[in-house]
């Protein structure tokens, strides 16, 4: 598949100065980066994409080359050299500095991810579905979990060695967990860094592996876990909890736990954002005459005042009685559809006086135009 131009790449014009290109560079890679995207193959490409970019255009005689003769100029077709087949660490091996002033994460700078990606790369990540009602998202909730998950090996805390004698140096990487080899380029000699295929970057080999894990490290378990769920969540988002997925062997990095929230349906509210709505029906005489009622609000009651000759789908608003805005103080609002209970059936009594009213001028209705209901709470916000 033919290579982007970099400049399109990096989204620079081709005068572009050094500072431009290593702003847009910072850009994509904030964008791309791994701790943003875990898991995500496309990021990962773009991010190395990027890279790629930047190698031969923060270059002045790689970028000369390349914009005289295009990609042929700076490594043939392949473009520049490596990058389709170098690792993350590789990468942030190479240009570690340029993250040094922003942090990912907790990651305070390139090379300190580089550190520790052979490790992250094992993580094993955990989803799970938490089922909440619109009362435990109103006030925040905790929830203790019982999740299903890799744990560390007892037996041989973690290493996969029936014991400490049964680990040794690994003889192809020296303890490294990586080996170099040196790639030859119309450019010259050109190291790239990989990791060990022997020990898999681990640095030792096991001589006689655990009988319960069987040398993996981590056995199948069960852990009771702790969430905390503040309030203002909404129906599939996502929350993380560090360090709570699934154990890596090795004493590696433990993967994450992302839970992802499901709203339960609520039998008198719908929610729109952090409003709510509620239907609420008031008698004929309530409507006529006026009167103050109550209603149910999410943590309680209200009592609100129905004007005299209130018409069906009038509407209320509530200043603040709906979900409050997640990670912040404002909270959004109760909108009342008010509508006017018709009986079905009358006694003898009630009928005759309902026919009563029937020819008085003041019980004819009024020609208006009736909005729809949305329309109408549109307006309402206007």
């Amino acid at each position: 598949m033919a290579k982007r131009d970099y400049y399109e790449v990096l989204g620079v014009a081709k005068n572009a100065d050094e500072q431009e290109i290593k702003k847009a560079y910072r850009k994509k890679a904030i964008q791309y980066h791994p701790d943003k995207n875990p898991d995500n193959k496309e990021a990962e490409e773009k991010f190395k994409e990027a890279a790629e970019a930047y190698e031969v255009l923060s270059n002045p005689e790689k970028r000369q080359r390349y914009d005289q003769f295009g990609h042929a100029g700076v490594g043939g077709a392949s473009g520049a050299q490596g990058f389709s087949s170098m690792n993350m660490e590789d990468i942030f091996s190479r240009f570690g500095s340029i993250f040094e002033d922003f942090g990912f994460g907790g990651f305070s700078s390139g090379r300190s991810y580089s550190s520790r990606y052979q490790s992250v790369q094992r993580e094993s990540n955990i989803r799970i579905k938490v089922k909440l009602t619109l009362e435990e998202i109103h006030k925040g909730v905790e929830k203790n979990i019982k999740v299903k998950k890799y744990v560390a090996c007892k037996a041989c805390n973690t290493t996969g060695a029936k014991s400490e004698n049964a680990v040794k140096t690994c003889p192809t990487c020296r303890g490294s967990g990586y080996t170099v080899r040196v790639q030859q380029s119309i450019f010259g000699a050109m190291q790239m860094q990989t990791e060990c295929s022997h020990c898999q970057g681990t640095g030792k080999i096991i001589t006689d592996k655990c009988t319960q894990c069987l040398g993996n490290g981590i056995v199948k378990g069960e852990e009771e876990i702790n969430i905390k769920i503040p309030p203002g969540v909404s129906n599939n988002m996502q929350l993380t909890v560090s360090g709570k997925g699934n154990a890596a062997p090795n004493h590696g990095g433990n993967g994450d736990l992302f839970v992802l929230i499901e709203e339960i349906p609520h039998e008198l509210f719908e929610r729109d954002g952090n409003n709510l709505y509620l239907e609420h029906y008031i008698t004929f005489p309530q409507a006529v005459l006026g009167t103050n009622v109550d209603i149910p609000t999410i943590d309680g009651k209200a009592r609100i005042k129905i004007a005299a000759g209130t018409q069906s789908g009038t509407l209320l608003r509530l200043h603040g009685k709906g979900l409050p805005e997640i990670q912040s103080y404002r909270k959004g609002d109760l909108i009342v559809n008010v509508n006017v209970w018709i009986p079905k059936t009358l006694t003898k009594e009630e009928k005759q006086m309902v026919e009563s009213f029937m020819n008085s001028d003041n019980f004819q209705p009024k020609e208006q135009k009736q909005s729809s209901f949305f329309k109408r709470v549109k307006q309402f916000f206007e």
